[in-house]
């Protein structure tokens, strides 16, 4: 009978929660078309909205559209017999080179796959440009500087196959959330570092890009955040940071910004419980002090992986697409 009555009054608490939760997101102002969308006070209002089906969530794996070729398992570059592997989506008419465009997954180094960006491949090979989205050696497998050498190699890929795939190979950006941001800034952060490219392939090619849009990646591995991860320390063979300072900032993509630095757009919200919001903060800050290029989307209210919500998606395709018109020019235009 205790037990019976302690469900029962754990169920009224929870409905009682829903309905607090329900009129604080009927009370909340809608976002203005174009303006960033609404966020929440916290993590359980929006679990909340979420139960209540006011927040919705993405297709993460839509159709392939009409007009767009999908190839799969294509061999970017080889490690020993390790192949390193990506998807290509194609808009079908290729008239003239467009700029191409490569995805970085997520999952802490360790963990995530190259299909979790269809719902950004998809949409944006059918608006004209080359995507591809790419897998990496993960932790165990291979610690730092592995993934980082996997995705400057898949640049390198992309421009040595600039004329059959019919990409201008002076317009190629990369796209990464979570650890894909990190390796992302550290791809456009760190064109000078010779050991942090590899020896996967087109050793004589360059792995610089022309444009970063980085979705909530850590940005300084120095600090408490960072020294205190056991991912952290997993990608880096399992040190301290009191054992190998140099090799964290090594991994910091703030570490190698300077002047020249390419065009960076970031996403981050500021409920994220996994990345703080003071990485993103420090980044804009830094950039801003060097003069660079930085559009910040400081999302209030928002968590870790906020893209997966419908709103977030929509707003952040809508940002992308502007950004990288600006920056690599539209698919139409020369």
């Amino acid at each position: 009978m205790k037990r019976v009555l302690k469900v029962i009054g754990s169920l009224l608490i929870f409905s009682l929660a829903l309905t607090l939760a329900a009129k604080i997101l009927l009370a909340r102002p809608k976002a203005l078309a174009g303006q960033p969308p609404k966020g929440y006070p916290n993590r359980e209002a929006l679990l909340a909205a979420y139960a209540l089906k006011e927040l919705k969530l993405v297709d993460l794996n839509p159709p392939l559209p009409e007009g767009v070729k999908e190839q799969k398992d294509i061999e970017y570059g080889r490690i020993g017999d390790r192949r390193l592997s990506l998807d290509l989506f194609t808009p079908s008419q290729l008239p003239k080179p467009v700029p191409g465009l490569i995805f970085i997954h997520g999952g802490g180094w360790k963990g995530g796959k190259r299909q979790d960006y269809r719902v950004y491949t998809t949409h944006f090979a059918k608006l004209g440009y080359v995507v591809a989205t790419i897998s990496y050696r993960l932790v165990p497998e291979a610690p730092f500087p592995a993934c980082v050498q996997d995705a400057k190699n898949a640049v390198r890929w992309m421009r040595s196959q600039a004329a059959s795939l019919q990409v201008d190979p002076d317009r190629i950006g990369v796209v990464g959330g979570s650890a894909g941001g990190h390796l992302a800034m550290m791809i456009g952060f760190s064109p000078h570092l010779k050991d942090l490219e590899g020896s996967g392939g087109y050793p004589d090619v360059s792995s610089r890009v022309s444009a970063i849009v980085n979705f909530y990646g850590p940005t300084d591995l120095t600090t408490p955040f960072a020294t205190n991860s056991g991912l952290v320390k997993a990608l880096l063979s399992g040190k301290s940071y009191q054992e190998a300072p140099e090799l964290y900032r090594l991994a910091s993509p703030l570490t190698h910004l300077q002047k020249g630095a390419p065009p960076t757009l970031t996403f981050h919200g500021t409920i994220d419980e996994i990345v703080p919001i003071d990485q993103a903060d420090s980044l804009d800050a830094r950039m801003k002090a060097l003069g660079l290029t930085h559009v910040y989307e400081r999302l209030d209210g928002w968590p870790h992986t906020m893209d997966a919500s419908q709103p977030v998606n929509e707003y952040a395709k809508t940002r992308i697409e502007a950004f990288l018109a600006q920056h690599l020019g539209k698919p139409n235009q020369p």
